[in-house]
């Protein structure tokens, strides 16, 4: 069994200067960014390359649509050498695609109809603390035609380069700070207890555990601001989340709030929220499983409380972190828990294999209504 695949060359810069020149950003670059991002830390640099900016094609998550149209575009503009990509998860998902020779339609290449390959150089610059999705092989779009959510994972969609720069987290907005940290909070958790979890894929996800919990105790104490000191940090932690999750990948949270995202569009890490402390509550409950009380033993120790308190003492930090929201306030009806159960039953299948311990239609059902 493989134990850990680290595949792109990681990078760590204090500014924005020092990377365009060490990188020699210009001519033959296509940069896909948002411009209330590039403006303020690149907008200065007169890079010369060619820029994107996603907004233009549609807001939210990343979809199949958005990702023809920006690919097109690509095409259009010239055969780019390397697709540089500077922002959160939308904009990375969409340049890991954008940098394959084959794309059109989005939908053939997700059900593996069309060849995947590489043709232009990536690079990969996160500017939230959530996805980790530049250590990763895999793209999640919306497939609107599905309205659910999928994954495409491919060794074509690592990049060659990540870069970690901690000044670029300094203007996010709390929100968005809490709930893509808590997403990187639970990549972390999700693959330590996974069946395909290794000793080295846990080294890094129980770091990142450890990384994220310290600094939320230091914002509950302090308030919101205290988390600039730990920006670094956090966004090592979600580096190191996407690290484990890339080797060991995520279950039944991500399958479960994939609907919600293609149904009702609700973020990512909100979605994953959602479900987080309630699928891992199901896992304790169906009886003892010693990968899952080794991670509840991590938090535990980070949370000074007994493992069997370990999940309730964590809900309780992270509502002070952000404050729950049950599926009713997303617009969610109860007639969709059905439908939602059957979809992770017959299409989330990739994700419920890495469930520490088996669930069921009646298990997933439970859950929804649970946080219903």
């Amino acid at each position: 069994m493989r134990q850990l695949l680290l595949k792109p060359a990681l990078h760590l810069f204090a500014d924005c200067k020092t990377f365009v020149e060490e990188f020699q950003i210009g001519a033959g670059d296509m940069i896909l960014t948002n411009k209330f991002i590039y403006e303020p830390h690149f907008g200065s640099l007169s890079l010369g390359a060619d820029v994107i900016h996603q907004e233009l094609y549609g807001e939210g998550e990343p979809s199949d649509e958005m990702a023809e149209a920006i690919c097109a575009d690509v095409k259009k503009r010239g055969e780019a050498k390397r697709i540089v990509a500077i922002g959160g998860g939308t904009v990375i998902d969409l340049a890991k695609l954008c940098a394959l020779k084959h794309v059109f339609p989005v939908c053939d290449l997700f059900d593996r109809k069309l060849p995947i390959a590489k043709d232009k150089g990536l690079v990969l610059i996160p500017t939230t603390c959530g996805t980790g999705s530049e250590a990763t092989n895999i793209s999640i779009l919306e497939l609107k035609a599905r309205r659910a959510k999928f994954g495409l994972v491919a060794d074509e969609l690592y990049a060659d380069h990540a870069i970690l720069m901690p000044k670029l987290l300094e203007g996010l907005p709390y929100k968005v700070f809490a709930a893509s940290s808590i997403d990187a909070l639970i990549h972390a958790m999700e693959s330590s207890v996974s069946p395909r979890a290794t000793p080295y894929t846990k080294l890094f996800g129980h770091e990142a555990i450890r990384l994220i919990l310290k600094g939320y105790l230091d914002i509950a104490r302090n308030g919101e601001s205290a988390r600039t000191p730990h920006l670094g940090d956090f966004l090592l932690a979600s580096d190191y989340a996407g690290i484990a999750f890339g080797n060991a990948g995520t279950g039944a949270v991500h399958a479960m709030s994939y609907p919600l995202g293609g149904r009702y569009h609700v973020p990512h890490g909100d979605a994953n929220y959602a479900m987080f402390i309630k699928v891992f509550e199901r896992y304790s409950a169906k009886g003892p499983n010693a990968v899952l009380a080794e991670t509840l033993a991590v938090v535990a120790r980070c949370l000074e409380c007994g493992e069997g308190k370990a999940l309730s003492a964590l809900a309780s930090l992270l509502e002070r972190i952000l404050p729950f929201k049950p599926l009713r306030e997303y617009g969610v009806a109860d007639s969709d828990l059905s439908g939602f159960t059957e979809n992770v039953m017959t299409k989330q299948g990739r994700l419920m294999a890495n469930n520490c311990v088996p669930l069921d239609a009646d298990d997933v059902l439970s859950i929804y209504r649970k946080v219903f």
